[in-house]
Order: C-alpha cells, then structure tokens, then sequence
C-alpha cells in the first residue's frame, strides 16, 4: 500500500477519531485501501472524501459512492457500504462467492478478526468507483 493520506476533512477525521480504537485501525485500513485504488485509476480523479450519513464517504464523478462505518449494535463488525440501487453488491456475490460475508445488496460486512482478501476488495472498490462507466457490462467488466 502506498503512504498514509491524511484526513484534510476534519469532520471526517473527527468520525475516525471516535470509533473504538481496534475498529478504528480497520476502517483506516478499508479507507487506505480506497484511496490507493483511486490512486491507481486514471478515470476516476479527483477522489472526494466526505462524510455522508455521517460516515466516512468517496465520491467520485464517475462512481458510486462508498461509504465506510461501524455500528455501535454490532460492535464486532464493521463495514464497507455500497448504493442498494446498483449492481455491485450482486455482482460481487456472483464473483467471489463466499470471500465475503453480504448485507443484502449494500455492504460487504467484516468480522473484527477477518483476514481481509485485499485483492478481490481492491475489485470490488473500483468497480463501484468507476460503476458509471462499465455499469452496462457484463458482470461490470470485472
């Protein structure tokens, strides 16, 4: 992964900061790990990161919203969250089957002791950050 990007927005890093401290470190991982896979793709530039719904948020005018967060009701898991009105998160589940644990058709949900599978995330990521331009491909062009 390439270096710490630094949280500019500071309601944002204010969000970060209250999480609990061993799901803090994982969200700042899923957050990483979003930021390097923009980075990484020339058609989505520039990456906004804000808060929506009062989680964590990147937006891209080619994509689909991801959102990043951890509920107090299930204080063991956290989450990455993608628009129930898109096709990524069924797409998701025809492609990696069992990889990941779903909520319905809006996030992929991590245990707190999860290995998590960076390359098939990093997929996942970027079809949802790119989801305007191969939304009509098959399988989403993954």
């Amino acid at each position: 992964m390439m270096g710490i990007h630094t949280i500019e927005d500071t309601q944002v890093a204010a969000v970060f900061n209250n999480y609990p401290k061993h799901i803090q470190k994982k969200l700042l991982f899923l957050r990483q790990l979003t930021l390097d896979t923009a980075s990484e793709i020339e058609a989505i530039h520039p990456l906004e990161e804000t808060l929506k719904w009062g989680e964590p948020s990147y937006l891209t005018k080619n994509g689909s919203t991801i959102r990043i967060g951890w509920k107090k009701s299930s204080p063991h898991q956290y989450a990455m969250y993608f628009n129930c009105n898109t096709k990524l998160v069924d797409t998701f589940k025809e492609l990696f089957g069992d990889t990941f644990h779903y909520e319905g058709n809006r996030a992929i949900v991590f245990d707190e002791n999860d290995e998590i599978p960076v390359d098939e995330l990093k997929q996942c990521i970027s079809s949802s950050l790119t989801y305007h331009i191969r939304k009509h491909l098959p399988m989403l062009g993954m």
